[in-house]
């Protein structure tokens, strides 16, 4: 009796159909990521290319909001070309690139591959931010804040945010630098910004500096009309005083001098006298006080200003 040789060849079917299922499965899974990665590759290299402004250092004040010294680099994406301030702001990424940057950064925190550096997070970019811990939807939060004119004045306004967790506050505090304002090159928007301080206040503070010919110490501001204690202690640990002209006190003319806050008319006249009667190394604003030519008070004031020798 003969065997039936079906079964054999019904066996070697399944295990051949079942080797080419397993290579259509395999092949077809290295299609999708084949494509995947294409598409990614291709939305990354369109989500690439940052937005570039170059604007003059008055607007660049303004916007960044920044105390800067023109021969050194700005930390985060601004930097100086001549009198020009160029700023990079970070295009927008398209949804299956920011997934997969959430997802690598999630990874990278779960390793604890993060970094810690010092940054303005009035100016850090989205990828620094990211390099700092936080997720890219975290970082695109912040940033997001800032193009809608939020600023943060101090380290603790940036604690205050709702994505940045207290853990990651506190192991970023140290390296927080927010510059201070310097009231001495800040046009009236940057006063604007300052707490406590609206369109009226900005400008008295820009035409008070001129009638100075700028600002020597901070208390200066309580000059101003109303301009009392209470405000001025709500920003002063915001602001700074940067270099300014010394003031020529003993070679300016009489109608000049009598522009100056601290000086009046009949000051002035005094004063021409006293440099025409006098050495210029008896030249003082303590002399002139002692002539009786300027007021105690107007004498305390003006021995606190920057002025050139006679």
């Amino acid at each position: 009796m003969s065997k039936d040789p079906q079964p054999k060849q019904a066996s070697s079917s399944f295990i051949i159909g079942a080797i080419a299922l397993v290579f259509l499965a395999i092949g077809y899974q290295t299609a999708l990521l084949v494509h995947r990665a294409a598409t990614l590759h291709i939305a990354s290299t369109r989500d690439r290319p940052d937005t570039v402004y170059v604007i003059d250092p008055a607007t660049a004040s303004r916007l960044i909001g920044d105390s800067y010294d023109d021969s050194a680099p700005l930390p985060g994406p601004q930097r100086h070309q001549g009198q020009q301030t160029v700023v990079k702001r970070n295009s927008a990424h398209s949804g299956p690139v920011r997934q997969v940057r959430e997802q690598q950064a999630e990874r990278e925190r779960s390793r604890g591959k993060v970094e810690s550096f010092r940054f303005n997070p009035n100016t850090v970019s989205v990828e620094d931010l990211i390099r700092l811990g936080f997720s890219p939807r975290q970082a695109e939060a912040i940033d997001n804040y800032r193009s809608k004119g939020g600023r943060f004045r101090r380290k603790e306004d940036f604690a205050k945010s709702y994505v940045v967790e207290d853990s990651v506050y506190r192991r970023l505090e140290p390296f927080i630098n927010i510059p201070r304002l310097d009231i001495n090159r800040a046009d009236s928007a940057a006063f604007d910004a300052l707490p406590g301080i609206g369109g009226y206040y900005a400008a008295k503070m820009v035409a008070y500096r001129r009638e100075l010919r700028g600002y020597s110490y901070p208390e200066q501001l309580m000059d101003l009309y109303r301009f009392d204690r209470e405000k001025f202690d709500g920003l002063k640990d915001l602001i700074t005083i940067g270099p300014s002209e010394p003031y020529p006190l003993w070679s300016l003319p009489e109608d000049s001098l009598s522009t100056h806050p601290y000086i009046s008319r009949q000051a002035a006249h005094g004063i021409v006298l006293f440099r025409q009667h006098n050495p210029p190394e008896a030249c003082s604003v303590e002399a002139l006080a002692n002539a009786g030519i300027l007021s105690p008070e107007d004498a305390s004031r003006l021995s606190r200003c920057r002025i050139a020798p006679p």
